[in-house]
């Protein structure tokens, strides 16, 4: 099993699910049923890797509670089926997303005619801007 595997079934373990009433479609249905989801994962209980942690933070945003609680809403759907899989999916793509290492930038060579040209340019739009000065008729 992969790390990313492990952490997923985890956290579809540990991860809580209530029903709140849902704005949005659905008219004078959404009064009476709460189809809307509020999942909620105490990010500490997964222990994850310190980068990996970070990397989820950064993703979270705001869905992230200052007591390490990730809180999800899926309100997009009508039914509460459709909901609770929407947020678990959306759950299970936020963890895989902050297990993926960014790319390293590969830092940029220039070549000495390639210096000397950018030097050029920046001469040429010097004099430029220091012609655009007051004229004086002296």
């Amino acid at each position: 099993m992969t790390p990313v595997e492990d952490t997923l079934s985890r956290a579809q373990a540990l991860a809580t699910e209530s029903f709140i009433a849902s704005s949005g479609p659905g008219g004078q249905n959404v009064n009476k049923v709460a189809t809307a989801v509020q999942l909620r994962l105490d990010v500490y209980a997964l222990r994850l890797a310190p980068p990996v942690f970070a990397r989820l933070k950064e993703l979270a945003g705001s869905r992230m509670t200052s007591r390490g609680e990730l809180v999800l809403t899926a309100r997009k759907f009508r039914t509460q089926e459709a909901n609770r899989a929407d947020a678990r999916e959306r759950l299970a793509s936020l963890l895989e997303e902050a297990h993926k290492l960014p790319e390293k930038r590969a830092k940029s060579r220039l070549n000495r005619v390639g210096k000397e040209q950018r030097l050029k340019g920046k001469k040429l739009r010097g004099t430029v801007k220091a012609g655009r000065g007051k004229i004086s008729f002296d």
